[in-house]
């Protein structure tokens, strides 16, 4: 569960920073640069995130790996894809 609402909380991120990207630049480059800078904000969150679970919830690295890429890749798969999509209109 908590896996999930990381993810969630991904992507709920990715669309408040497309939405100061539209509100700062109000055009799909703008947006576009919002999503491209996601990435690696949400890099530095999932890595913290896996920190958390090794130092506070008792979990070893090699557990908390997987768990790593699967909570990045989710949201950063979405942002690229939306980067893409308002990259090009």
């Amino acid at each position: 569960m908590h896996v999930a609402l990381v993810i969630l909380g991904g992507i709920v991120l990715l669309g408040l920073l497309i939405l100061f990207g539209w509100l700062w630049g109000a055009s799909p480059a703008a947006m576009a640069l919002a999503a491209r800078v996601f990435m690696p904000v949400w890099l530095l969150v999932a890595i913290v995130n896996m920190w958390v679970g090794v130092q506070h919830a008792g979990y070893s690295v090699r557990e908390e790996l997987p768990i790593l890429f699967v909570v990045f890749l989710v949201p950063a798969v979405i942002a690229g894809f939306a980067a893409w999509r308002l990259a090009r209109g």
